[in-house]
């Protein structure tokens, strides 16, 4: 298991999401902080397997103090390897525009989603047809400071 150093987090391989991350990293929150006007944040999460440090940008909504992100994966049948490896290792590390923190990662339940969904969808809509995509029910997380 590798400790936390932001400087040494692994960005995601996925050419656009490392692009945006480099962005909004190398300007401390000033630049690649949203998708077509959606709100973005960079997640460190623990790979479940290898225990690396690793980046990603999502989009987030908010619920009260608490930040609220989605596994969609484009409505893909399976889920996003980072919600894999926040189940295994819910500590994470944020940056939201100019600010860093450590933060908890938990599954909304059933009833949670449903009362946070309308909001949701509201700061990125596709998330509705997302889930009309797949059959698997599209998990939300939130992710409080600690």
């Amino acid at each position: 298991m590798t400790l936390y150093d932001p400087a040494t987090v692994k960005i995601s391989p996925t050419p656009w999401v490392a692009e945006q991350a480099r962005r909004y990293e190398e300007s401390n929150g000033a630049e690649g902080t949203d998708l077509n006007g959606s709100p973005c944040l960079l997640l460190d999460y623990r790979g479940r397997l290898s225990g690396d440090w690793r980046r990603t940008v999502l989009i987030f909504g908010r619920d009260g103090d608490d930040y609220l992100i989605v596994a969609s994966k484009g409505g893909a049948p399976e889920h996003p390897v980072w919600f894999l490896s926040l189940q295994e290792h819910p500590e994470v590390h944020l940056r939201v525009l100019d600010e860093r923190f450590a933060a908890r990662a938990e599954v909304l339940s059933p009833e949670e989603k449903a009362r946070v969904w309308p909001h949701l969808l509201e700061v990125y809509a596709p998330y509705e047809e997302y889930q009309k995509k797949t059959d698997r029910d599209i998990p939300v997380i939130r992710l409080s400071r600690i």
